[in-house]
């Protein structure tokens, strides 16, 4: 009896056990979009009302995303492609992001190291749970500082502390950027992001949940606060 009690249980478990790697194997989609009152990255103002779609793929902790940019209240907003590869092992995170508007050169194929739209940023990231901190810097395109023209290696450092309180997801966030870097607009090490999240998903159908968030930015740097507030669809 015991033997046939152990049997069934170890067929259970292969079972669960294969189901979760070709549960891994799948591909998964990335299709979402936010709608926000103000474009703000990193504490820094960057346009107006905007809409920001991003299509992507996920596969055994690897992700592709493509994720854009475009002004809905101030047609003149620079226009904005980001592609994001990332790879995910357990907690820690590691990736490469290319950045490119169409200001000041409008053509996406075009790589000239001191004129082109593009900025290569890499970046490593672990969830330490109470606290997710991040460290990105750039490394090729268009980051130079304008006193020498040399190469920046702009960077910027994030903390960033989720929690729960009063039915919504809160995140509280403080950043840094670590030593002077005219891409984030600095004369040396500054406090560019300390902000507060609040994000609520509503209901609209027992299948269908719309998030929802309101956000407080404020930058020390700039001596500038803003409130956001936005939606994802997907």
């Amino acid at each position: 009896m015991i033997i046939k009690v152990l049997r069934s249980w170890m067929t259970a478990m292969a079972c669960v056990v294969v189901m979760g790697v070709q549960a891994q194997d799948e591909i998964n989609t990335v299709a979402k979009a936010d709608i926000l009152s103000q474009y703000m990255w990193r504490g820094q103002e960057m346009g107006a009302t905007s809409f920001q779609p991003a299509l992507g793929i996920e596969w055994k902790g690897f992700s592709l995303v493509g994720g854009a940019n475009i002004g809905i209240s101030d047609k003149t907003d620079p226009k904005e492609l980001d592609i994001t590869a990332q790879y995910t092992l357990g907690n820690f995170r590691f990736g490469l992001v290319d950045y490119w508007s169409d200001s000041p050169n409008t053509r996406y194929l075009y790589y000239d190291a001191h004129s082109t739209s593009h900025v290569f940023e890499a970046f490593v990231g672990y969830d330490f749970g109470i606290v997710d901190a991040s460290w990105q810097t750039n490394f090729a395109g268009q980051d130079y500082q304008t006193a020498d023209g040399k190469r920046a290696y702009s960077s910027y450092v994030e903390l960033t502390a989720p929690f729960k309180l009063a039915n919504f997801q809160w995140e509280a966030q403080l950043a840094f950027v670590p030593w002077k870097s005219d891409y984030y607009h600095t004369t040396g090490f500054a406090v560019t992001n300390v902000n507060l999240k609040a994000i609520k998903n509503i209901r609209l159908t027992e299948h269908f949940a719309l998030p929802v968030f309101a956000q407080v930015v404020a930058n020390p740097c700039s001596q500038k606060t803003y409130i956001v507030f936005g939606l994802t669809i997907e």
